[in-house]
């Protein structure tokens, strides 16, 4: 992924984010970028960040990734209530 930036740091998504996305349903990248972009950030354990965006009618899209510092690794895509 190239030009996806969060506060400085490039966003990189694996491909088995890509392959979750499309099991569940989610259009890779349009609803993941949006949610990458305007959802809301919940940081988890040491180095656990999450992307949790609106709900809609099949639930909210949540992306589950790393923050290494000087970049962000998406490392799955799921869907929550």
């Amino acid at each position: 992924m190239s030009g996806l930036e969060i506060r400085g740091q490039p966003v990189y998504v694996t491909t088995h984010a890509i392959i979750r996305a499309r099991e569940r349903e989610i259009s890779y990248p349009d609803q993941i970028y949006r949610v990458i972009k305007t959802g809301k950030v919940e940081r988890f354990g040491k180095n656990g960040i999450k992307f949790i965006g609106k709900r809609s009618k099949k639930g909210c899209i949540i992306c589950v990734g790393e923050d290494l510092g000087e970049n962000i690794i998406i490392k799955t895509v799921e869907r929550g209530n």
